[in-house]
């Protein structure tokens, strides 16, 4: 990494993001003649040349399948591959046995949601029963969820016969500790919430939830994809039971997730996927499943993938998580500022003084979300539009779609003044001002 940071007390400075920015060759790019002022991060990272250089080293000099040969070649392979465990499972407070390498969030989540099914259908023996789901059986989501925390959870309940119940948001989007005491219940059996909105920018009181949830017998499944890349994370600490993230939010490859279970839970978890790596014994009628991580990881896994996402772990504990989330939090309140004082233009989310993550979502009056992006792109400032994977909390709030604009570590404040700049003029544009 080119950046040198040294302050760890301070949030990151315009002049260390500049530094930043030379280790990402993706934002010297130019769009429609226009430098790249990329503010979807919270889609998708750019990678650093020290991820792409890692997966490309690993390619080039130790590529072999992992957990399968006797020969030297696949042995390093095997000791870097479950090097980048260690790596990201210390990353988040966990132990390598409690960290699954999935192919992205929604399918650590379905995972998850696999498991209690095939539990409730008698797999697993014993050992599964405390997963098993059946009629009266209460699965409790939030209003706010992205679909990969919310449809695997719908599935769940229509093959269990358990009521799917939600926690309300109100008009801004968010909830509070005492919604959610509301809706549990001494019937709730899960709890799925996301740590970080990816339409608000809300962070969940995670822990007040996880103590509703455990006095009530409930485990707690948590979706950090927004919140593993921008702050310090515990997931120990948190007390959740479950907790899954991306690799493509973070810095590193497409094609990589994390589920984190504690590690009681993940041994007795029936798994999802079956075949080859993840067996101990094989006979023609019936298999015996290694312990976990590897009970979940049938067939050929992300090895370079892996690799290349222990890398951005260590790239981002160099700059420091703590730093990048304060950095964040002041382009956000620049954002959120810049937009509420235009006509015209409704944020969306917590205001200003309460915490949130470094995106704000809007809506503009008379002009679609999609006109929006591409009058932006034009303009070279590179958003996302839509419902961001969230209808339900779009039709709560009257929305049909919204714009998001979302800041990372090497987002400048002249970027979010070309947002501002740009937003001011979108309705006059369009003839809706």
């Amino acid at each position: 990494m080119s950046a040198t940071i040294v302050d760890v007390s301070q949030p990151i400075t315009d002049h260390e993001v500049n530094a930043i920015r030379r280790d990402f060759p993706a934002l010297l790019e130019s769009v429609n003649g226009e430098p790249l002022a990329y503010l979807d991060s919270a889609a998708t990272a750019q990678r650093p040349h020290a991820v792409l250089d890692a997966e490309r080293h690993f390619l080039e000099h130790h590529n072999a399948a992992v957990h399968r040969g006797a020969h030297t070649l696949a042995g390093l392979a095997t000791e870097a591959y479950e090097d980048a465990r260690s790596t990201v499972a210390a990353f988040v407070g966990a132990g390598p046995d409690e960290v699954v390498w999935t192919a992205n969030a929604t399918d650590a989540l379905n995972l998850v949601a696999y498991g209690f099914a095939n539990a409730s259908h008698g797999r697993g023996g014993a050992a599964a029963r405390r997963f098993a789901l059946a009629p009266g059986d209460e699965i409790v989501v939030t209003e706010a969820e992205h679909h990969a925390n919310l449809v695997p959870w719908q599935e769940l309940a229509a093959v269990t016969g358990a009521t799917l119940r939600f926690i309300p948001v109100n008009d801004s989007g968010v909830y509070s500790v005492g919604d959610a005491a509301a809706v549990l219940s001494s019937r709730t059996r899960i709890v799925a919430l996301a740590h970080v909105s990816n339409v608000t920018g809300f962070v969940a009181p995670v822990a007040e939830i996880v103590a509703l949830a455990h006095a009530r017998g409930a485990l707690v499944v948590l979706d950090a994809c927004q919140s593993a890349p921008h702050r310090a994370l515990d997931l120990p600490g948190l007390g959740v039971d479950f907790a899954a993230f991306s690799g493509h939010k973070m810095l590193g490859p497409t094609g990589i997730g994390v589920l984190y279970g504690r590690a009681e839970l993940l041994d007795a978890l029936p798994p999802f996927r079956t075949g080859g790596s993840m067996i101990s014994t094989v006979t023609m009628t019936d298999a015996d499943y290694l312990p976990a991580p590897q009970r979940f990881e049938a067939g050929t896994p992300p090895v370079s993938q892996a690799i290349a996402l222990a890398e951005a772990v260590r790239y981002l504990q160099r700059i420091g998580l703590d730093r990048i989330e304060r950095r964040e939090e002041l382009l956000a309140e620049r954002m959120l500022v810049g937009l509420a004082g235009i006509p015209g233009i409704r944020t969306i989310g917590p205001g200003l003084g309460v915490p949130r993550a470094g995106l704000v979502s809007f809506d503009v009056d008379g002009v679609h979300g999609h006109d929006v992006g591409q009058y932006l792109d034009a303009r070279g400032i590179a958003v996302r539009v839509g419902h961001h994977c969230a209808q339900p909390l779009h039709r709560r709030l009257g929305l049909i779609s919204s714009t998001r604009a979302s800041a990372y570590m090497y987002t400048t404040t002249d970027e979010v003044d070309r947002l501002l700049g740009s937003a001011h003029e979108v309705r006059r544009y369009f003839g809706a001002a």
